[in-house]
């Protein structure tokens, strides 16, 4: 069903639920970080991926888009499609009015079952603010959060940092 629909859809449980277009302010955060991933990730073994790459989390059954997805290796694919992937080491989103309570609560908790995930970054898109959460040698995960223009997001698990101005350029936030 989702090769021929219109739109993207997550599935969870037995339901499915449409997922929303992107506002403009959504679009220059996404290029903005995936241009500088893309580029500055070239050659090394982790790689991002954009909103077209589904993710399975068979622990739990969660089909979603993650807006930026990084997977060390090669992609390993979900026993239901080829076209599906497995074990991201990173997911982003890019936080929206309407998706925001999802994102910090439900979906954190439905991505913290994926055995791989070292980092999951959330990228507001109303005010300059990143929060990252990184697992800890406890197996805990704690909050890193940045909101000013100077400070550096740092991606630990493939060593990238970006200043919080690079990420929000053109958004009229900053």
């Amino acid at each position: 069903m989702e090769y021929t629909a219109e739109q993207k859809h997550e599935y969870y449980n037995g339901e499915i639920f449409a997922m929303a277009g992107a506002s403009p302010r959504h679009n220059i955060l996404f290029s903005n970080l995936f241009g500088q991933l893309a580029s500055r990730l070239r050659g090394h073994p982790c790689r991002p991926y954009g909103s077209d790459l589904r993710i399975h989390i068979p622990e739990n059954t969660l089909f979603t888009y993650p807006d930026i997805s990084i997977i060390c290796g090669d992609i390993l694919n979900s026993g239901e499609d080829n076209d599906t992937a497995i074990r991201p080491s990173v997911l982003i989103e890019i936080l929206s009015p309407a998706t925001r309570d999802y994102d910090r609560g439900t979906k954190f908790k439905l991505y913290r079952d994926i055995p791989t995930l070292k980092e999951y970054v959330l990228v507001d898109s109303e005010s300059v603010n990143v929060e990252i959460f990184r697992i800890n040698e406890e197996g805990h995960w704690q909050l890193d959060e940045y909101s000013k223009p100077n400070e550096f997001l740092t991606i630990k698990t493939v060593g990238f940092q970006l200043e919080l101005h690079e990420v929000y350029q053109g958004t009229k936030l900053i």
